[in-house]
């Protein structure tokens, strides 16, 4: 179970577990997917890491 308790427990915002648990679900480590679901906490968090992907899939060819 994923906390907001932090310590040990590790640390995910409440409002951001559902998108932490479908990051586990495709198969990000636990703290890969805190990591990216703490970064979308606000909505400026969210737009950047939508216009990161956006580039690397460019770069990619896709």
């Amino acid at each position: 179970m994923v906390s907001d308790r932090g310590g040990r427990r590790g640390f995910v915002y409440r409002s951001r577990q559902a998108a932490y648990r479908a990051l586990r679900r495709q198969g990000a480590s636990k703290s890969k997917a805190a990591r990216i679901s703490n970064a979308g906490r606000f909505f400026a968090g969210r737009s950047r890491m939508a216009r990161k992907a956006a580039r690397t899939r460019r770069r990619r060819g896709r």
